[in-house]
């Protein structure tokens, strides 16, 4: 079983910044993809940054410019780097990855549990 657990998350102010990490363990065989989403009360979860095995990286319009994802491939991990932090960023955020268990199986994609984040003005 493939565990993602998010850390980071924290209160601060407009203007600051925060780390977001994931870690990945269990039983994994590759990891396809991997990604940040984030739900605001009464919002549909949403896309915030995304990585795949190929190198590129997709950011939704509303944090390009000031959230940078990265993937150490050493220590199973991919965080975000988010500066600049607005009000509207509060949410919680969680870690996705797409990946397979062993060397045969399907990819299927796997959740954490979420962090929260909290901007105040």
């Amino acid at each position: 079983q493939v565990q993602l657990v998010e850390s980071g998350g924290g209160l601060v102010q407009a203007g600051g910044s925060l780390r977001l990490s994931c870690a990945v363990s269990g039983s994994v065989f590759s990891i396809d993809a991997m990604g940040w989403y984030r739900q605001a009360p009464g919002n549909e979860r949403e896309l915030v940054a995304r990585w795949n095995r190929a190198g590129a990286t997709n950011y939704a319009d509303s944090v390009k410019g000031r959230f940078t994802i990265a993937r150490d491939n050493a220590k199973n991990t991919l965080t975000l780097q988010i500066d600049s932090l607005k009000p509207d960023d509060t949410a919680v955020y969680y870690c996705n990855a797409v990946a397979q268990t062993v060397k045969w199986s399907p990819l299927a994609d796997y959740w954490g549990q979420g962090t929260q984040v909290t901007v105040s003005s």
